[in-house]
């Protein structure tokens, strides 16, 4: 009797971890889709004939010609030029638009003042630029290359000493 009751506990002592390591489980299926699309980026990079850009390599950048005038010194990468009542101050600037994901051969790119000048003129890449309406600057840039549109503004001679010129040009790159 007394092996048979130790044969019965020992069954019950080994059956005990069974039960204490049995777990609990659940599963579930997690479908993912995605749809890829085109796209294009635009930044400004700094031409080594041109002023150098702050910000180089962004599509945010500031192009500081610094003090500009008539005749005199003019900062590195300026070129400027005189008629007989303004004169032009421009530097070359690069424009570079690369694509992903998309057959786009090539893009347009427009350029327009962020506000009103009823003084100064602006040109990009010899296009004249205002607020009014974007202007096409190119209508088929190739992708993926430094572009060099300059931009230029021209001042006339009745601008006074120490006129601050400050403007923005909003660029868009759209694929063709």
């Amino acid at each position: 009797m007394k092996k048979l009751t130790l044969i019965a506990l020992a069954a019950v002592i080994m059956m005990i971890p069974a039960l204490a390591s049995a777990q609990v489980t659940a599963t579930g299926t997690l479908s993912v889709t995605a749809t890829v699309n085109g796209s294009i980026n635009l930044i400004f990079n700094s031409d080594a004939a041109g002023v150098a850009l702050t910000g180089s390599g962004t599509n945010a950048a500031t192009l500081a010609f610094g003090n500009v005038s008539a005749f005199g010194a003019v900062a590195a990468g300026v070129v400027r030029t005189t008629t007989a009542t303004t004169f032009t101050v421009s530097s070359a600037v690069d424009v570079n638009v690369s694509k992903t994901n998309s057959a786009s051969a090539n893009y347009t790119l427009k350029a327009q003042l962020g506000a009103a000048d009823a003084t100064n003129t602006w040109q990009v890449g010899g296009n004249t630029v205002t607020n009014a309406a974007a202007a096409t600057i190119t209508a088929t840039g190739a992708y993926a290359a430094n572009s060099n549109f300059p931009v230029a503004i021209t001042v006339p001679f009745t601008t006074a000493s120490g006129t601050v010129i400050s403007n923005t040009i909003n660029y868009t790159a759209t694929a063709n």
